[in-house]
């Protein structure tokens, strides 16, 4: 019997030895481990750009994995379930938007780079040149279409309501309407691209990374782009609450933000993507 106690003393220790020992941050095992960072990215222009700090976050003895999505939901699903240390892929009203309705502890590590939105048709050359009723493609976020409506809006297309905060407005918020525009927002936003690319409706906004990623270029092919002063749509490092001042969190902010980046950005993207003020 005393055998048999001491077996199971020594078991139990062992198996709590073990679990603190690979509790990481969380008593899950997962977290951020020393020396290596997991960001989560879309394709373009965001792999890319961490591809180019991977190198700079090697020499401060920080190996970097890039995971890559095609999409706006499984980062933050990953991020929340520790899959990621952190993902690179979104705006502030996005993700005020999501820590809303999955009530995720996120918040943002920094900004690196803003991505103005485009206007693209196959038919028009210019937002003077549609027509009466002209149908415009927009993403089904609805984070989406307050940044959308605003830029109509400065593009002298439509007029909000009184009142309505421009960032969070809807298409049900629009007052005036001069040529009867029709929105359709039925569209999955990575689907956008290949919309435009088949010719379909008389006018497509579509987010910057996605064109990048369909080899659309903003620059050539945009008949509007999205004005880059006092935007608020600036691609974030997002991370978990829990790993605020985490160190190798700050590392990465640093490396995204140095000028060694904003360089690169720069140079690559030739003003389709433009590096952020920091903050």
């Amino acid at each position: 019997m005393k055998k048999l106690v001491s077996f199971a003393v020594i078991s139990l220790l062992v198996l709590v030895l073990a679990a603190c020992g690979s509790s990481g941050n969380g008593s899950d095992g997962k977290g951020i481990k020393e020396g290596k960072l997991v960001v989560g990215a879309s394709n373009v222009p965001h792999a890319e750009i961490l591809e180019e700090a991977a190198a700079l976050l090697k020499e401060k003895g920080i190996e970097l994995e890039i995971q890559r999505f095609s999409d706006y939901i499984i980062p933050n699903q990953a991020l929340r379930d520790k899959d990621l240390d952190a993902n690179y892929f979104q705006h502030q009203p996005y993700l005020e938007s999501q820590i809303a309705d999955n009530d995720y502890d996120f918040e943002s590590a920094g900004g690196v780079h803003i991505e103005p939105i485009g206007v693209y048709s196959q038919k028009y050359a210019s937002l003077e040149e549609l027509p009466e009723k002209a149908e415009i493609l927009m993403s089904n976020s609805i984070a989406d279409h307050g940044r959308i409506l605003s830029m109509l809006q400065e593009k002298g297309l439509i007029t909000l309501k009184e009142g309505v905060e421009p960032i969070a407005a809807t298409v049900n918020d629009i007052e005036e309407n001069p040529k009867d525009l029709q929105f359709n927002t039925q569209f999955e936003a990575a689907f956008l691209p290949q919309a435009y690319l088949n010719g379909d409706g008389d006018a497509v906004l579509i987010n910057g990374n996605y064109a990048l990623g369909a080899d659309i270029d903003p620059a050539k092919e945009a008949i509007e782009l999205e004005s880059p002063e006092n935007n608020p749509y600036v691609n974030l490092v997002v991370i978990r609450s829990e790993d605020k001042g985490n160190e190798q969190i700050k590392a990465l902010v640093e490396v995204l933000q140095s000028e060694e980046i904003r360089a690169f950005i720069e140079e690559k993207y030739q003003g389709t993507v433009i590096p952020a003020a920091g903050e």
